[in-house]
């Protein structure tokens, strides 16, 4: 991709990342992992970097790790960010933002003041916000306009304004939302007002250099949201009032859950989706349009450029997982680009879940400061990994990256582990990428890897390696179910794989409460079958990251699966399934059920490891040998512990250490 200006800013190349919350400030300010953070894709070629939202307004903060731009003893904390990131030649933008009502504003446990234009219920906080008093309208847009001279004081090259997501400008903007009387509130001029306020104090706090953007829903996917004509006659007017000098397009709404999965759209959803509507608004203005939307691949980046459906592409998520993908492209080559594969478990699911910011498949995101870069060791050692599911994988590169001698054995005729199982549901073939990714960092690396191997203690003994890295694997829990002869039982994973075959009525009986449930309902329902879904928890999908989970759930619905939810089974006959009520004493009884579909848990296959233990044989376990758990923890431990017990084994002098 070649060089792009924005005025007088010139960026190197058309790749950004997007402004998105890390986590990682330190006191509501950028800290040292903030900044390494950011560094690394710097270092890595974006050509422009915007950084996460900052509140500049005391009536948008709350406990949570934001970023915080409201007195002027924040700047020098800004200013290294901006500093190490242009050091290595890419530009910086800092994001500026205000919830509105769509936020909780916790503090100390408790619920805060929600201010919004108007007392319009919110949907997925549940919240009826208090109308912003008219005199505090003014008090945010000067506000915004100190914030942007702060980063024009750390040396920021550009401010952006959100007005996207259903944020507090977006809900000025919109009359499903803004049921105002006064000067804020009535006609389109009426509801622009707040957000032209804040963008002229903007300008006029920015140098003449720097650039002034706006990110924007070009729709929102709510009922009450914004909508596609609304949001082209907005753009259209700030650019004749000169006001912006870029539109950086996005989707969604984070008002309502439908409208939420479009804030970091995942797997299921097409790539580069947004492209078409950010070309609607790149035909109505005559300044540059950025989008954003599953644009994980460089070569689908070149096509939105080339189609001229927008001058600048983010690849946030595709630089998540590899801060090294730019320049990995201008160097030619791709082969080595690890692909993001839209799972959202460690990058918007850690924020979800108050943690910092990472990616499944690269544990080095977020954690800069704690996990090194490999680095040659100056005594190799001799290393056996035993199990090529993505701890395995990722163990196996871990070590050889480090100098050292590996041979990775594999009992089964393919690499993969239970992720082999998971593409296949419906969906879901895109999570296979993990391990094309990691398969082809084992081919890159010089690993021996050997299939159809089970290794056995005496093949160990034989072979006489430094340390054992045992990935196992976990291998799935048969539940007590009373009558179960009688019933038509079958596994998950048996039925996936079409070793069995489900009669018509089928109830799933879902321990694990994750993917795999509504991946097997919605590939029975789409054969035709009956489906019911009973999950031992509160919701189907209950543990997995809320927009995947809600994605699905409508899907679900959608095709008719019945979902029963705090229910755990006990017992089957031919033609009933019994199921307890999980905070219940009360039975929940299931009729004209001919097949019961089980998603159990999975036990840890510890049978090598008692076996190399009692032989005082080095070894370390990673992945669902240790617990059965998800792929980001067993390529996390894949590279922590594999690293950590070769150092505990290089410093130790012996091969009795027994690193866990």
């Amino acid at each position: 991709m070649s060089s792009y200006s924005i005025g007088s800013l010139v960026m190197r190349n058309r790749i950004l990342s997007t402004g998105h919350q890390t986590y990682l400030a330190e006191d509501h300010r950028p800290g040292e992992a903030f900044v390494a953070y950011h560094e690394a894709r710097a270092r890595g070629g974006a050509g422009l970097i915007i950084t996460e939202s900052a509140r500049f307004h005391d009536s948008s903060t709350s406990d949570a790790r934001d970023l915080w731009l409201m007195s002027d003893e924040a700047i020098p904390a800004f200013a290294k960010v901006a500093q190490a990131v242009k050091a290595h030649g890419t530009k910086i933008i800092g994001q500026l933002s205000h919830a509105g009502r769509v936020t909780r504003r916790m503090s100390q446990g408790m619920r805060g003041i929600s201010y919004a234009p108007s007392a319009t219920p919110e949907h997925r906080n549940h919240v009826v916000p208090r109308e912003i008093p008219f005199e505090m309208v003014g008090e945010i847009a000067a506000a915004a306009g100190r914030a942007a001279g702060r980063y024009r004081a750390a040396d920021y090259d550009g401010v952006e304004l959100m007005a996207s997501h259903g944020l507090l400008f977006a809900q000025f903007l919109n009359p499903r939302v803004n049921r105002r009387k006064d000067a804020y509130g009535g006609s389109l001029e009426n509801r622009m007002r707040a957000l032209k306020e804040a963008l002229a104090a903007a300008r006029a706090a920015i140098s003449p250099e720097m650039v002034l953007g706006l990110r924007i829903s070009a729709e929102e996917h709510e009922a009450d949201g914004l909508k596609r004509e609304e949001v082209l006659e907005i753009c259209m007017r700030l650019e004749a009032a000169g006001l912006i000098d870029y539109v950086n397009v996005t989707v969604g709404s984070m008002a309502g859950l439908g409208g939420s999965i479009h804030v970091v759209p995942p797997m299921e959803v097409d790539p580069a989706y947004v492209a078409e509507r950010a070309s609607k608004i790149r035909s109505v203005v005559g300044i540059p349009v950025m989008v954003a939307g599953r644009i994980n691949d460089p070569q689908l980046g070149e096509q939105v450029i080339a189609s001229g459906q927008a001058d600048m592409v983010a690849m946030t998520r595709s630089m998540i997982t590899d801060p090294e993908m730019p320049k990995k492209v201008f160097d030619d080559r791709l082969s080595e680009i690890r692909a993001c594969i839209g799972c959202n478990q460690a990058c918007i699911g850690h924020f979800h879940s108050g943690a910092s910011i990472s990616c499944i498949q690269t544990p080095r995101t977020g954690r800069e400061l704690k996990i090194r870069l490999p680095r040659a060791v100056s005594q190799p050692m001799n290393v056996l990994v035993v199990g090529a599911g993505p701890a395995g994988l990722r163990a196996a590169v871990t070590a050889a990256a480090d100098g050292h001698k590996v041979e990775l054995h594999e009992a089964a005729s393919v690499v993969g582990g239970q992720v082999a199982l998971a593409q296949l549901l419906p969906g879901r073939s895109e999570f296979g990428g993990l391990i094309t990714n990691l398969e082809d960092e084992v081919a890159q690396s010089g690993v021996k890897l050997q299939l159809g191997s089970r290794i056995s203690l005496e093949r160990i003994a034989e072979l006489a390696p430094d340390l054992v890295v045992l990935a196992t694997g976990a291998r799935p829990v048969e539940p007590e179910i009373e009558g179960r002869e009688e019933g038509h039982v079958l596994s998950a994973e048996d039925v996936l794989t079409g070793q069995a075959k489900p009669r018509q009525s089928v109830l799933i009986a879902d321990w694990r409460c994750d993917w795999v449930g509504i991946g097997m309902a919605m590939n029975l329902a789409a054969k035709g079958h009956r489906v019911r879904l009973a999950v031992n928890g509160s919701t189907a999908g209950q543990n997995i990251q809320q927009y995947v989970r809600d994605y699905w759930i409508g899907k679900l619905h959608e095709a008719g699966v019945e979902i029963i939810p705090y229910a755990r089974i006990f017992g089957v006959d031919a033609e009933t399934a019994y199921l307890l009520h999980s905070s219940s004493p009360q039975p929940v009884i299931c009729e004209g059920v001919d097949t019961v579909v089980l998603v159990s848990g999975r036990e840890s296959e510890t049978g090598l490891e008692t076996e190399l233990k009692a032989r005082g044989i080095a070894y370390v376990s990673v992945g669902d040998c240790n617990t059965a758990r998800t792929a980001e923890e067993a390529v996390y431990e894949g590279l922590v512990l594999t690293r950590c017990a070769l150092e505990a084994q290089s410093m130790s002098g012996n091969r009795l250490v027994v690193a866990r």
